[in-house]
């Protein structure tokens, strides 16, 4: 009697059991999963972003107008420097004008922001955008930015553009991000040795103390 009393019990209690063993499980093989899979995504990450970087410059050699490569503004070029100091463009677009805006300018910009490609993104992982999906240049809001208040490759950039144009820019780690992990909740949101690869269109700009006038997607 107590024997049957005994199996009723664990009869009982087993689906409980072996139900809270299995949650905790799939939630650890999960979590697991999950921590892989963003290993394998930046497995040597700075040394195919540098090889990435390298690769540009046949960009130039090969002559093609719309490449161009622009040392960062906060060096001076009477002297030499490594390919890491430089941001290469692909200039997509270019209007007819003149003037670019100064380090302490404002700008209004549509931009998408992304790496490499990589094992899950094969276009790149976009990290911040003003358009969202593929850039079309049509599409999307624009954001007020003070120029000194970008990345130093962002900023090389913004400096020779005139109102209109369209760039591609490509820019190295150290005029990025820098080579250290962007972490959050143990998810690398930012990988260090990171190119980031911008899409770019100058809207409009105002000198420091200049007020910017307003504008609407549907102006464009």
């Amino acid at each position: 009697m107590k024997k049957e009393l005994f199996r009723a019990i664990a009869r009982l209690f087993k689906p409980l059991r072996w139900g809270g063993v299995g949650v905790g499980l799939l939630l650890t093989l999960s979590s697991c999963s999950e921590e892989k899979a963003e290993t394998s995504e930046w497995e040597n990450w700075t040394a195919r972003n540098e090889t990435f970087f390298a690769t540009l410059d046949d960009s130039l050699s090969n002559n093609d107008y719309q490449w161009q490569r622009f040392l960062s503004y906060s060096l001076s070029p009477a002297t030499s420097h490594g390919a890491d100091k430089y941001i290469y463009v692909k200039k997509i677009q270019q209007s007819n004008e003149t003037e670019s805006p100064c380090f302490s300018d404002s700008v209004r910009v549509i931009y998408q922001g992304r790496l490499i490609p990589s094992v899950t993104y094969p276009e790149g992982k976009v990290f911040d955008a003003t358009v969202y999906g593929k850039f079309d240049g049509a599409t999307g809001y624009t954001v007020k930015q003070l120029v000194s208040s970008t990345v130093d490759g962002y900023a090389t950039a913004l400096q020779h553009m005139h109102r209109g144009d369209h760039w591609r820019v490509y820019i190295p780690s150290e005029l990025g991000y820098g080579p250290n992990d962007n972490v959050s909740n143990r998810v690398i949101t930012m990988p260090g040795g990171s190119v980031l690869i911008f899409d770019l269109i100058l809207v409009d700009f105002s000198h420091a103390g200049e007020e910017m006038p307003a504008w609407s997607s549907r102006q464009r």
